[in-house]
């Protein structure tokens, strides 16, 4: 009887061991802010259209079906191949903030990983929800761009594509990007 006792603790101990040492992706943030030589609604104007994102490098043209409304879908084609379609969460124009979430990416491409094809997207995240809120600070715009993501591959051992340094480092990109070029448009 004590032997199968110790065989059982030594079992349990084991177990409980492996699941401490495998775990899945961690949620990330990446945050982004910048000051604004201009008035809130100049900023403003050249974002608020949820349909436009010519104010952001990297895209080539964008679609809407339903405006600034609640739900709207919009799809960005990229200037590089690819697509991504995101849906509006949350829009108050008073406020000057959008909240919106990734529910589509295309593929980039397809590459062999532990034995399985795996399909590596043109931004390599998963489970992306982000926000843009603009606070008028006198002459000035202070801008926050705030993202929560997974990164691309959803199992252990991501590949090097879609692993969590590829998906932060693809996100802060595009936030200070876009944060830069909106900042030279609105202060000329």
């Amino acid at each position: 009887m004590k032997k199968i006792a110790v065989f059982m603790m030594s079992l349990l101990f084991f177990f409980v061991a492996a699941a401490a040492h495998a775990h899945g992706p961690v949620r990330q943030k990446a945050e982004e802010e910048i000051t604004i030589n201009a008035p809130a609604e100049k900023v403003w104007s050249i974002i608020k259209n949820y349909g436009d994102m010519s104010w952001l490098p990297g895209i080539k043209s964008t679609t809407v079906d339903n405006g600034n409304s609640k739900g709207s879908i919009r799809v960005l084609t990229l200037k590089d191949g690819g697509t991504i379609t995101e849906e509006l969460k949350k829009y108050d124009d008073k406020k000057m903030s959008y909240a919106y979430k990734i529910t589509d990416i295309s593929t980039l491409k397809t590459i062999t990983h532990s034995g399985a094809e795996e399909k590596v997207p043109v931004l390599p995240v998963d489970n992306y929800a982000a926000s843009i809120d603009l606070e008028a600070k006198g002459d000035t715009t202070v801008v926050s761009w705030k993202a929560g993501y997974y990164r691309a591959y959803m199992n252990n051992n991501p590949p090097d594509e879609m692993n969590e340094e590829a998906a932060n480092t693809a996100v802060t990109a595009i936030l200070k990007s876009g944060l830069a070029n909106l900042k030279a448009l609105a202060e000329k």
